[in-house]
């Protein structure tokens, strides 16, 4: 998925900054909630997404860079989700799906359909573009959309790779979970990634807690997708938000107080200590690099290829909006730099 604003604003890594929302259960690790913001993704009748990463408060979760949320979308009403080629450099797309089908196709010369219960994972490494668009048979689309940074060893390979991995369900008393990157609730998944990570659908029954043994290493972020009293740690975690957890917890506790099933995306990984600076769908690390993949993006440059089959809403190789691929906005007029992302652990309202 690409960040449809055309204007994005900047977003980085900052070490410092407003802190945020937080509250802890006695005993219990601090919780930081981070609410999310609605950005349109598309023309008049766009789909709204619902994005906690990035944030002024805190732009990575490990190396989750990116979370947008969306749905569940009545097609019919919204247009559904066509997004037209467009690049990325220096990170890895994960598409994790409730309901409905995408259609993905990318210049590594990759075309498979997005299903719900299935990870695709795609890589840019130095350059990378594809396209997304929900399939005529799509009524209803709902899922989330994650961003992944490379560190500086995997970021400048030039593999466009796509991989395709469908978790078993683990089952635990009081709900079940489909672990689609690293290893929680004694399941792991086969996926490597370029730094320590993880990441799980999980379902909650009603009334029930769950004690989940995690990494005392990684920090986390548990978003609500359903579920009106979902609680990390005792702290109430809204619906469309994140709950953050830093490091050095071995059990996070996860209750679901509601009187129906709560379905939760728990992700983590170990703190990202590299300087990054992410601008619309690039992730460089200085401003000179993020003018250079601009500009070889409008020039149809070969660090990107081409996507080759694309039909869009509008009809083989247009989107609803009648473009073939879409353009990169505007750089900012000032000079944006990297900074590292906040220290990893819940941080305190004042």
């Amino acid at each position: 998925m690409t960040n449809p604003e055309a204007n994005p604003k900047t977003h980085v890594c900052a070490d410092g900054g407003l802190p945020g929302p937080w509250a802890e259960r006695e005993g219990g690790a601090p919780v930081e909630i981070i609410t999310a913001r609605a950005v349109p993704l598309g023309g008049p009748r766009a789909m709204n997404v619902r994005r906690t990463l990035p944030q002024r408060q805190r732009s990575l979760i490990g190396a989750w860079c990116f979370l947008d949320h969306y749905g569940p979308d009545e097609v019919t009403a919204t247009g559904g989700m066509d997004v037209a080629p467009h690049p990325h450099t220096g990170l890895q797309t994960l598409s994790w799906l409730f309901e409905g089908t995408i259609a993905h196709i990318d210049s590594g010369g990759h075309s498979a359909h997005v299903l719900p219960g299935e990870m695709n994972l795609m890589t840019a490494g130095a350059g990378i573009c594809h396209s997304e668009t929900s399939t005529p048979g799509t009524e209803r689309l709902h899922g989330v959309q994650l961003w992944i940074a490379l560190p500086e060893e995997a970021r400048h390979r030039p593999e466009r790779r796509f991989e395709n991995f469908v978790p078993d369900p683990v089952e635990f008393d009081g709900g079940s979970a489909l672990v689609f990157l690293g290893s929680l609730l004694g399941s792991r998944s086969p996926v490597r990634t370029h730094t320590p990570l993880v990441g799980a659908e999980i379902g909650l029954e009603p009334g029930r807690t769950l004690d989940l043994s995690v990494d005392p290493g990684f920090e986390h972020g548990l978003l609500v997708d359903t579920g009106e009293a979902v609680t990390l740690e005792g702290v109430h975690v809204p619906k469309d938000a994140v709950g953050y957890t830093g490091v050095d917890n071995r059990t996070l506790r996860i209750a679901n107080g509601g009187d129906g099933p709560a379905r939760l995306v728990f992700l983590g990984g170990a703190p990202f200590t590299e300087e990054v600076l992410m601008w619309w769908n690039f992730l460089g690390r200085s401003m000179e690099e993020i003018r250079r993949y601009r500009q070889e993006w409008q020039d149809h440059g070969e660090r990107f290829g081409r996507v080759e089959g694309y039909v869009g809403h509008g009809g083989p190789g247009r989107n609803r909006e009648g473009m073939d691929r879409l353009p990169a906005p505007e750089l900012p007029p000032v000079r944006i730099r990297p900074r590292k992302n906040p220290p990893p652990h819940a941080r305190f309202q004042d």
